[in-house]
């Protein structure tokens, strides 16, 4: 890509869906705020990371909190755009792009805004190259950076500035303000210049949205839409099937829950268990773990092939559950601390799902 138009945001919204693993925020929400800000602003300038300035800063955008909360209490242009104002005496003069945080839903959207408003290009690129729940879960993170200011908004018109001793805290001190303010603020942080953007980014990833949107509604042949995507993705299918349970709730600024499937077709008399916060992170079926967190799994629409978020998973709904391999920089030792599933409390190694779902098939 080399500039994103209004025709390019519903491939990229459906593409930021599947990535962002059922979290990142509300796409179509994050959609309508793009379309507005381009239709009145202009078209966005794309930059690969090899085009960015060492020295110039690249401000990341998104918003943080429970995305079943932003469904509801959905943001105004000046809510998106607070956190840019409190951080322009820090780095107007260098800023020369902005970036998402992570690919995932809304957040991959809101930042297309931001730079429409701002008449700055977008990186295509992020610092997850998918969505995780907290925010010292980005790969500046993993190389050691911290972040030097963090900047957040709400509804009612608060900003707030902080100065974090590290990405640790700074998740610490967002989550507790993201609190006051409702469940959901918006945020920029994670503030670097372009030469770290170019150590740490995962690129490409605006575009691998974009491709991944076109797949999926695009298809002109009877192939399942499903097995292209995997095809394309290099993914594995986990499992076909209806929900028959699902638990959800918000806490401590996340929506955290579970979800079980009646197996259908080839999953027929098996189950598939899923538990979340924000984001898919763990899948046992039949008790067995078959993909877990920090590869991606993903709920699709068993007809259609279009993603699903953790908040509109409903009961009955059938659905087909996949997995892809995550970055590899997710796969050292420092990624799989920082974003492992021994991370978020459960008492298992990671392994790479392509092995899991090789084990499985041996079962």
């Amino acid at each position: 890509m080399e500039w994103i138009t209004v025709d390019d945001l519903n491939d990229i919204a459906i593409g930021a869906t599947l990535l962002g693993t059922g979290g990142g925020g509300d796409p179509f929400v994050g959609k309508l705020m793009a379309l507005q800000a381009l239709q009145k602003y202009g078209p966005v300038k794309v930059l690969s990371v090899d085009e960015l300035d060492d020295e110039a800063m690249v401000m990341p955008v998104g918003s943080i909190g429970a995305p079943s909360v932003s469904n509801e209490k959905i943001a105004a242009e000046e809510e998106i755009f607070a956190p840019v104002e409190a951080l322009k005496d820090f780095f107007s003069e260098r800023t020369q792009a902005i970036m998402p945080i992570e690919i995932g839903g809304g957040n991959s959207l809101i930042p297309i805004a931001c730079a429409a408003k701002m008449g700055l290009p977008i990186v295509d690129a992020d610092a997850m190259g998918r969505a995780f729940p907290e925010s010292q879960m980005v790969t500046f993170f993993l190389k050691g950076y911290q972040p030097e200011v963090v900047a957040m908004a709400d509804s009612q018109g608060n900003r707030v500035i902080y100065y974090p001793k590290d990405g640790e805290w700074s998740e610490k001190i967002a989550r507790s303000i993201t609190d006051v303010m409702g469940g959901n603020a918006n945020m920029v942080d994670n503030v670097f210049p372009g030469k770290v953007v170019k150590e740490c980014g995962i690129r490409g990833t605006l575009s691998l949205a974009k491709e991944i949107g076109e797949t999926l509604s695009r298809l002109t042949d009877s192939t399942s839409p499903v097995t292209k995507l995997l095809n394309k993705l290099k993914g594995y299918s986990l499992f076909e099937g209806k929900i028959n349970h699902i638990e959800r709730n918000v806490a401590g600024g996340f929506t955290r829950g579970r979800t079980t499937l009646s197996g259908i077709n080839q999953n027929k008399g098996e189950e598939l268990e899923i538990l979340f916060q924000n984001e898919l992170l763990l899948a046992r079926k039949n008790g067995k773990v078959v993909a877990s967190t920090p590869d991606l799994i993903c709920a699709l629409d068993h007809e259609t092939g279009r993603p699903i978020t953790t908040e509109t998973l409903r009961y009955g709904a059938r659905i087909h559950m996949i997995a892809l391999p995550c970055d590899p920089k997710w796969r050292t030792e420092r990624g799989i601390e920082v974003a492992g599933p021994k991370y978020f409390g459960y008492d298992i190694d990671y392994v790479p799902v392509e092995k899991l779902v090789e084990e499985d098939a041996h079962v």
